[in-house]
């Protein structure tokens, strides 16, 4: 399966890391967004996008009402998705699967640990 990427992050610097730790892992095709709401309006306009790569904390609308938001319109609803966050507590990770992210990785994070969490949503996908 060609996997193209949406990364999402108000932090340039993150998105970076993100996008160079995919191309390490030999994925080269993806797109990116500043906050939640660019990343929809980029889902909306592009339908070879087939996998998220989401922070929680950013303006505007925030990884977790983007996740919300993406589960609810029919047309996104299966889009795998995995949430990047510094947010490490229980009760966080509650939350987001409970939004129905696929998986979660906590800041900071090895490229292996990012490749192993892909992997595993692409495993029950």
């Amino acid at each position: 399966m060609d996997l193209k990427f949406l990364i999402v992050d108000d932090s340039l610097t993150m998105r970076r890391i993100v996008s160079n730790s995919l191309k390490n892992l030999g994925y080269s095709n993806f797109v990116e967004a500043g906050d939640g709401k660019e990343a929809l309006d980029k889902l909306a306009a592009d339908d070879s996008i087939n996998f998220v790569i989401t922070d929680w904390n950013m303006p505007v609308l925030s990884g977790l009402e983007l996740v919300k938001a993406i589960r609810g319109d029919a047309k996104t609803s299966n889009l795998p998705i995995l949430m990047v966050t510094t947010r490490g507590v229980k009760e966080d990770i509650l939350q987001a699967l409970q939004a129905k992210v696929n998986n979660y990785v906590v800041k900071p994070f090895t490229p292996q640990v990012l490749s192993e969490k892909i992997d595993q949503v692409l495993a029950v996908a």
